[in-house]
């Protein structure tokens, strides 16, 4: 991989979130257990590195015992022009199934379309796209 990818430390729920992810963008989800890495400083069955890789690249785990798990503040993941006009409204629209809705993905005075959403394991995510000619 080359460039920034998001890791993000779940507060036992990376198994659910990653899963979710997957469901929303497609892919392919590998999870490993903390069990499997032979760690003991959290519960056998929590993920200890779990990695989706696919149109939509992120990665995470359970937060182990001394771990601070995700808090945000002021930080959106963008997805930007990351797909087709049709696939970015699907995208949203899933993402905001018990999630909060922060700004509608519509069109813009500026001649853009986008919309924020914080979906349903806190993550914040800027959806949008340029007018197509």
């Amino acid at each position: 991989m080359a460039g920034l990818q998001i890791y993000a430390l779940f507060p036992g729920t990376a198994r659910a979130a990653l899963s979710f992810y997957v469901n929303v963008f497609g892919g392919e989800l590998s999870l490993h257990t903390y069990k499997d890495f032979g760690r003991t400083d959290g519960p056998a069955d929590a993920i200890a590195h779990g990695v989706l890789i696919g149109p939509v690249a992120l990665a995470g785990a359970d937060a182990a015992d001394e771990e601070t798990s995700l808090r945000t503040e002021g930080l959106m993941l963008s997805l930007l022009g990351a797909a087709e006009p049709a696939v970015l409204h699907s995208w949203f629209d899933k993402l905001a199934q018990d999630g909060r809705v922060v700004d509608p993905l519509t069109h813009k005075p500026w001649g853009a379309s986008d919309g924020q959403v914080i979906d349903r394991h806190g993550l914040h995510w800027l959806v949008g796209y340029e007018p197509q000619p």
